[in-house]
């Protein structure tokens, strides 16, 4: 007998610690029937043969009702078979015979009551659990999380959130599997994986599961039918946990086991590319280690990537980590979202909003309802994030809630569900999220960049800045074959754009959506550039003056930057700055006024670098209006900054 238990012991002892802690020398059954069907239940376990073992443990329990072991390993059984309630009556019924005979019987009970939803019987379970003499510290602090965790999830179902979920419809949802990855901030594509059985070549009835990535576009309200992504993503190999680029242009996944891999699951890319996508490429050993990375997300600022790893240098078993991408193409060195978002336990699917403040993401350290929770954390203006906030019952429950997206307004949520009702196993649904877990609502510009002269369609960069602070908000580019872009606006702030283009003049723009933070309202702009030539003029609509002065204000520093960025790299070109006004006071005034704020423009660049001989100004007074002076809005447009290329040295 002692040398079967150390075999049982050593072969699955990880999987089954009730097992070898309670057998004994000494079992609580004479007989040697009951004993001898005990033991095949163990083989059974070994050989992983749990339906032979559930019949071999419940032949043990025929012959000896009172054999407390058998009903021990019959509640382990089931929990392997995932027949919670048939788990819960096995060690219910140990307990019976012996209260005391296993305590940590009342965690495994306690535990799977949590994972049931059977707040009240866990909480009872663990507090009994806890109060053991012979339970250790270490299990009597986890055991104080589980009580918490039954507290906070009685608490939360008393207090329920509006939740009424929709099917999205067949167009979307098959038979099979589907999960959500992504939608567009204009919310016209949703980006889905779908799960289905491949047969195998040549093997009637064999089939190996595939997992490929599908898009669908949506039409005046409704969904039309998903389509691949093709083969330049998908694989015949599994694909998954895809996140969109919010400008639409670059797709990032998780992939396993390649063969240019670093670990064992790891991080790749595409980009868009006209109406298709470039072949996806590993992110590299920046990124990816020699563990485990997943779940990507990427940042509507064009630079920062939000993953889980479980990389050395974390707090718990899989960690949120973000990394960015550097002045010279290169990722930074992944950083850790830190210990008020990760736990000792797993984090996993991180979403950021369009907003790029709002984090929701999956835990199952958190005060939660069991398995796995869905929460919200913010980030502040120093850049630290709050406090994780659950996202609240019914969407929360005691199974596992891996993951949500949300779209630009803030209004509709979006998450996958083996909910009854569906079109198959795991169908995707779509919500209007509870105000007190709204992110902060986006808009978008969207629109194409073209040659003035030719209406070629072109690829050129994009900069989007805070006017407030000067900080670079979103990095984009546009389409190389269509010239198509969107950008990501995120509320209640004064925006500087700028466009670039080898070989063109840049161009820039300013607007505003201070107020505008209650619903989505895009703005829709096609920009023309203008190639390199003597003639050709550029409105400065990013420099600005106080009424009536030629101090230049500090919103302007951004502009001036990218000024001086274009004069150091076209080193040829001579420039003219000229100010205007509109007609509002006598002539002379204006022209002083307007040559006074050239001259200012004029003398910060020298003081910058750029040779006083590439350089000229002039003031225009009212002369050259572009506009009507007849409205507020078309005098605004005449007040400006321009310059033009005079020459070339």
């Amino acid at each position: 007998m002692k040398s079967l238990v150390i075999l049982f012991c050593l072969a699955f002892y990880f999987s089954y610690p009730v097992y070898c802690q309670v057998n004994k020398e000494i079992l609580t059954t004479d007989s040697k029937r009951a004993i001898k069907y005990y033991r095949l239940a163990g083989k059974n376990i070994i050989s992983s043969d749990y339906f032979q073992a559930e019949k071999s443990a419940l032949e043990a329990i025929a012959i000896d009702r009172q054999f407390v072991e058998a009903y021990l390993l019959l509640g382990d059984i089931y929990t392997e078979l995932k027949e919670y309630a048939k788990a819960i009556d096995a060690y219910t019924a140990a307990i019976g015979i012996n209260p005391d005979f296993y305590p940590e019987v009342y965690l495994l009970i306690g535990k799977l009551e949590l994972g049931s939803g059977l707040y009240e019987k866990a909480r009872e379970h663990f507090t009994v659990c806890r109060n053991y003499p012979e339970i250790s510290q270490a299990k009597k602090s986890i055991i104080a999380k589980y009580i918490g965790d039954c507290d906070f999830a009685i608490k939360l179902q008393q207090n329920p959130v509006v939740f009424e979920p929709v099917n999205l419809g067949d167009s979307i949802n098959t038979p099979d599997d589907e999960y959500v990855n992504a939608i567009t901030v204009d919310g016209k594509k949703l980006y889905l994986t779908r799960r289905k059985p491949d047969q195998i070549a040549g093997e009637a009835n064999r089939y190996v599961v595939n997992e490929d990535f599908y898009v669908s576009e949506n039409d005046a309200g409704f969904w039309r039918k998903a389509t691949s992504l093709g083969p330049s993503v998908n694989t015949i190999d599994n694909e998954g946990a895809l996140c969109i680029s919010p400008d639409g242009k670059y797709i990032f996944f998780a992939a396993c086991n390649r063969d240019d891999g670093y670990g064992s699951c790891d991080l790749y890319f595409s980009k868009k590319v006209g109406e298709g996508w470039t072949t996806s490429q590993n992110l590299g050993p920046v990124i990816n280690s020699s563990t485990w990375e997943s779940q990507p997300c990427f940042s509507s600022d064009g630079r920062t990537l939000y993953f889980c790893s479980t990389r050395k240098g974390g707090i718990g078993k899989s960690d949120i980590w973000k990394s960015t991408i550097q002045p010279d193409g290169k990722w930074s060195r992944p950083e850790n979202l830190g210990d008020l978002v990760n736990t000792s336990e797993d984090e996993m699917a991180p979403y950021i909003h369009p907003d790029g403040q709002t984090l929701y993401f999956s835990s199952r350290g958190h005060m939660g309802m069991g398995g796995y929770d869905l929460f919200i954390s913010r980030k502040d203006v120093k850049g630290e994030w709050s406090m994780p906030v659950n996202l609240g019952y019914p969407l929360n429950t005691w199974a596992d809630e891996i993951n949500i997206i949300i779209d630009a307004t803030g209004l509709n949520a979006y998450f996958s569900s083996g909910m009854s009702g569906g079109s198959g196993k795991s169908d995707i649904y779509s919500f209007v999220i509870d105000s007190s877990i709204k992110p902060v609502p986006v808009t978008y510009l969207k629109g194409v960049v073209y040659d003035a002269i030719t209406n070629i369609r072109l690829g050129s960069s994009f900069t989007l800045i805070d006017l407030k602070t000067g900080d670079t908000l979103v990095e984009s580019n546009s389409d190389p074959v269509t010239g198509e872009f969107i950008l990501c606006l995120p509320s209640d702030k004064n925006y500087s754009l700028h466009v670039a283009k080898d070989k063109y003049l840049f161009y820039s723009d300013n607007f505003t959506l201070i107020g505008r933070n209650t619903e989505l309202s895009p703005f829709f702009k096609d920009i023309p550039l203008k190639p390199l030539k003597p003639g050709e003029t550029v409105v400065l609509n990013n420099i600005f003056f106080d009424f009536d002065k030629s101090d230049i204000k500090d919103e302007s520093q951004s502009e001036l930057q990218k000024l001086i960025s274009f004069l150091e790299e076209n080193r040829n070109l001579k420039i003219e700055i000229s100010g205007h006004t509109d007609n509002v006071g006598n002539l002379s005034y204006n022209s002083d006024l307007s040559e006074r704020r050239a001259k200012a423009v004029y003398d910060f660049l020298v003081k910058c670098g750029i040779p006083s001989s590439r350089l000229d100004y002039r003031g225009y007074g009212s002369s050259q209006p572009i506009d009507s002076n007849d409205t507020p809005e078309g005098r605004n447009h005449n007040r400006r900054t321009e310059f033009k290329i005079i020459g070339a040295q």
